[in-house]
C-alpha cells in the first residue's frame, strides 16, 4: 500500500480532499493510504512516505520539501484541482506516477 501525505496550513480543507482522493482511488480499486498534516509535521515525514503533495496555499513550501527528500517525489496540488476538491483529478494524475 502506498502513502501520500498531503502538506497544509491549517488542514481543513485539505481534510476534505483527503477524503475526495480516498473515495476516488476506491472506485478504481487502488489501495493507498492517505492523510494529511501541518507542513510543520508533514516536513520530517518527507523520507517515510511514498509521495508528498502539497496544497496550493502553501506552494511556497515546494522547494524546503524537495531539499529534504532523498527520493520521494513533491508536488503541488493543481488550485483548480483542489478548488473544486476534485480528487479523483489529483488521483487520475498520480496513479501512473505511484
Amino acid at each position: 500500500m502506498k502513502k501520500i501525505l498531503l502538506a497544509c496550513g491549517a488542514g481543513l480543507s485539505t481534510s476534505m480532499m483527503v477524503e475526495s482522493m480516498k473515495v476516488a482511488a476506491k472506485e478504481i480499486n487502488l489501495e493507498l493510504e492517505i492523510w494529511a498534516e501541518p507542513v510543520s509535521t508533514a516536513i520530517s515525514k518527507v523520507n517515510d512516505v511514498d509521495y508528498i503533495l502539497l496544497g496550493p496555499q502553501v506552494r511556497y513550501e515546494l522547494n524546503r520539501f524537495l531539499q529534504s527528500s532523498n527520493n520521494t517525489p513533491v508536488e503541488v496540488i493543481d488550485m483548480k484541482d483542489y478548488g473544486m476538491m476534485d480528487g479523483k483529478s489529483v488521483i487520475m494524475k498520480l496513479k501512473d506516477k505511484l
